[in-house]
């Protein structure tokens, strides 16, 4: 068993925290929270889907274990601690075998909700049977499994899918990006607050401008009608609404690849056009590549895979690789070297020599 890492905590609320309203439901309370920590929504989402299962699990564990059951069996976060946590991911672990990355986004969770909800910090977690992370050979399409699977992607969609494979992005980089941070002129996509919240620049494939400046031309359009009939606002990363009341309105900060509805924004209430939604362009992937008869478990983010790969074996350099993908280390953009048509140096198999 290997302890967990557990940042250093303080056992009250910082000054910056904020405390929850008491007469809210539990769940409300962590939300409120989770909105003044200004956490994502799908992180939100997350973070309140692992606390539900917290909670359950050990409702269930007593239920199992046939001890006194008050309160229904149910217990509040507060009146446990470590070892509850410890035992529930372990539990992850070892009995659902979930990946590391799945435990380790329930035990930061965890963190938050003791360390930002509750006020006190968790100490080390030493009990925790970690997931162990093992070296997977990513997906990648060859150039001309690509290029049939855009050929059965519909029309509709196919500029985005070119621009995913063109540009290396990750699929929400795509759909979250703004007008402002396509620049026609020098040829460029700026990335704004990527994996690790960081900034990244990539390239614009030239072959796609005619079509990503008519896409321009559509946003334009649909932000002008938005605008005549009342609406237009977008959300804004962070305190921008704040610092930029009127930003939200312009053209600039919409998004490049907008939904064709109007619909509501829950964190405020207000009607706004969101981006395309991820689900119904995986959905879109998955019909493309059964129409295209591929047997890879091909998702949207082989397309990133394929690009890196694509440009190694066309003999761009590895660092030069690393920075259009975002790598905060070279090592991780090495994989690719195992699924080039070329790994390493060329070795042919000794039947072809």
């Amino acid at each position: 068993m290997n302890a967990a890492r557990v940042p250093p905590q303080r056992s009250h609320f910082p000054l910056e925290a904020m405390v929850p309203n008491p007469k809210l439901k539990f769940a409300e309370q962590c939300r409120e929270v989770m909105r003044f920590r200004r956490l994502a929504l799908r992180s939100e989402q997350a973070y309140l889907d692992w606390i539900k299962r917290f909670i359950v699990f050990h409702r269930e564990k007593a239920e199992g274990e046939q001890r006194k059951m008050e309160n229904g069996g149910w217990r509040h976060p507060k009146d446990m601690g470590e070892r509850e946590v410890e035992a529930f991911l372990t539990h992850l672990a070892v009995q659902l075998k979930v990946s590391a990355s799945t435990q380790n986004q329930a035990l930061n969770a965890l963190v938050f909700l003791y360390r930002h909800v509750l006020g006190r910090g968790l100490g080390v977690l030493e009990g925790v049977e970690r997931a162990q992370r093992l070296p997977r050979v990513p997906v990648v399409l060859s150039k001309a499994e690509v290029q049939r699977l855009l050929a059965a992607v519909p029309d509709k969609h196919r500029l985005f899918f070119q621009f995913l494979y063109g540009t290396g992005l990750r699929l929400m980089e795509g759909l979250r990006l703004r007008v402002k941070d396509v620049d026609f002129e020098r040829n460029q996509i700026i990335v704004r607050g990527g994996k690790g919240d960081k900034d990244r620049v990539t390239m614009l494939p030239d072959s796609l401008k005619g079509g990503l400046e008519a896409q321009l031309q559509k946003v334009k359009m649909w932000h002008r009608q938005d605008l005549a009939d009342g609406l237009g606002a977008v959300e804004l990363p962070g305190a921008l609404k704040l610092k930029y009341p009127n930003a939200e309105r312009e053209l600039g900060w919409q998004w490049f690849w907008p939904a064709s509805t109007i619909s509501v924004d829950p964190a405020d209430g207000r009607r706004k056009r969101y981006h395309l939604h991820d689900t119904s362009i995986q959905k879109v992937m998955l019909a493309a590549v059964r129409l295209c008869g591929l047997t890879k478990p091909a998702t949207c983010h082989t397309l990133r895979h394929s690009f890196a790969t694509h440009l190694l074996e066309n003999g761009y350099d590895i660092r030069t690789v690393q920075d259009l993908l975002g790598h905060k280390d070279v090592t991780t953009t090495q994989i690719y070297t195992h699924v080039m048509q070329k790994p390493g140096l060329g070795v042919r198999s000794p039947l072809d020599a």
